[in-house]
């Protein structure tokens, strides 16, 4: 079962962060059809918000398609977001991990990482456009 967690730091309301959380987890394969999410008191409990900001979310989630809610039983996971092969996740992830490990070594703080990550990937995607 998902575990969530809160930055405060983001810039992403709580409820976004949830319902981003839940697109990784389906993307990544680590979510599958007919799974349960945390009930709305269990996400509560853990993260110390309001439950109408996890109520927001599931609902999005619905909204999507990606998940189902059913009354006294809990929330279900309908459709998955994998679009390529979950083989290609292990070495990749690995390589990201490799990476990660090094910036650490060569000094650079989590924001430093998520700015030099994102920069690349923007430009990158620039360039793949043109």
């Amino acid at each position: 079962m998902i575990e969530f967690h809160l930055d405060a730091k983001s810039g992403l309301s709580p409820y976004l962060q949830i319902v981003q959380q839940v697109r990784h987890a389906l993307r990544l394969g680590m979510l599958r059809e007919g799974d349960q999410l945390p009930t709305v008191k269990e996400v509560v409990a853990h993260l110390a918000i309001n439950a109408n900001t996890v109520l927001k979310a599931y609902r999005e989630l619905e909204h999507e398609g990606l998940v189902t809610a059913r009354p006294g039983v809990g929330t279900f996971v309908t459709a998955t977001l994998t679009g390529t092969s979950l083989a290609a996740h292990g070495p990749l992830r690995l390589e990201l991990q490799r990476w990660l490990a090094k910036a650490r070594r060569a000094g650079l703080d989590e924001e430093s990482i998520e700015a030099l990550f994102m920069t690349t990937f923007r430009s990158t995607a620039q360039e793949d456009i043109a």
